[in-house]
């Protein structure tokens, strides 16, 4: 089981079809939020090596549109973790599926509660942080989850 910040790193892409789109044929926020909880949730699981539910999420920053026939790209990993509960940071970003370009579309900061086959919360590991891009990553989490961004 990975107890580094950087091994419960994920990412996931989503092409933006227009059932995903809202009247002015750009991802709809709710389905941009959708992802967002998912992938969150698999760095949450990745890290615990247990099922993982959402305890809470802080406020999404959309910074800018995703359009229909770019793909969202989907980033989290853990930034924190207390007895029970894991803090994911998740950043999306609109790409071009023709020339890999990014730019940030969203940010937000996720609580999920670790638990057992009886929905019982349990204990998760340590995180660990030993490298420089790691105490980098976490930092800049820890910054933005206080709205210091």
């Amino acid at each position: 089981m990975p107890t580094n910040l950087l091994d419960s790193y994920i990412e996931n892409r989503e092409m933006v079809q227009p059932n995903h789109a809202n009247s002015l044929e750009t991802a709809h926020g709710g389905n941009v939020v959708k992802w967002m909880d998912e992938v969150g949730g698999m760095a949450a699981m990745r890290f615990a090596g247990e099922t993982c539910v959402t305890a809470r999420m802080d406020r999404v920053d959309f910074k800018r549109p995703i359009e229909v026939g770019d793909t969202a790209l989907i980033e989290a990993y853990v930034y924190a973790a207390g007895t029970s509960s894991v803090r994911v940071r998740v950043q999306t970003y609109r790409e071009n599926p023709r020339t890999a370009e990014t730019e940030q579309t969203a940010d937000s900061y996720f609580i999920y509660v670790a638990i057992d086959e009886d929905r019982n919360t349990v204990e998760v590991p340590d995180l660990v942080v030993d490298s420089e891009r790691e105490e980098q990553l976490r930092q800049q989490a820890l910054a933005g989850e206080n709205g210091d961004y």
